[in-house]
């Protein structure tokens, strides 16, 4: 009885003291998730543009998914795909330069060559790139809503289920 409680306070200490990071030491860039790396090269939005997204400024990507419910017009269609292509453009290159940088960050550690300067050379890369990227998904969002009428925006809030109260769109008041 005493080996079998020993063995189970072991495990619980051991357990206790493993890392949330453990079994995140394989991975090809290991500030990043596998999911994080196929969405920064895929130059999906990852959520970046979350302050237009809730604040009634449509994302091309779903306006374009959504372009029959909201009644697009083919001059909406093309300036909004327009828009969309420019982003995503950018926002891939953003991506592999940014993960560039992350394989950059995670060498200098794995090769224990890490120096501070290095360190702040490489993160203020990483940060400014990380601003480009979601200023160009939010810049997209800007573009989307100035190329929609207040009732697409209404329809898009509500077809996202996020109508609620009384909104402003286009710099107009609505209810």
């Amino acid at each position: 009885m005493r080996t079998v409680l020993g063995t189970l306070m072991l495990s619980i200490v051991v357990a206790a003291q493993q890392s949330p990071y453990a079994g995140q030491q394989d991975r090809h860039i290991k500030a990043l998730s596998e999911q994080q790396v196929s969405e920064l090269r895929a130059g999906t939005g990852m959520a970046m543009a979350l302050p237009a997204e809730l604040n009634h400024y449509p994302g091309p990507r779903h306006v374009l998914d959504m372009a029959d419910q909201l009644q697009l017009s083919a001059e909406q269609r093309k300036a909004i795909q327009a828009a969309y292509d420019n982003m995503h453009t950018r926002a891939v290159a953003l991506g592999e330069s940014l993960l560039e940088r992350e394989r950059q960050l995670d060498g200098i550690f794995r090769d224990r060559d890490a120096t501070q300067e290095r360190v702040w050379e490489l993160t203020r890369d990483i940060a400014r790139l990380q601003g480009e990227l979601r200023a160009t998904h939010l810049e997209a969002h800007i573009a989307t809503q100035a190329l929609l009428t207040p009732e697409q925006v209404n329809r898009y809030d509500q077809v996202r289920g996020y109508s609620l109260g009384e909104h402003h769109h286009n710099g107009q008041h609505q209810h």
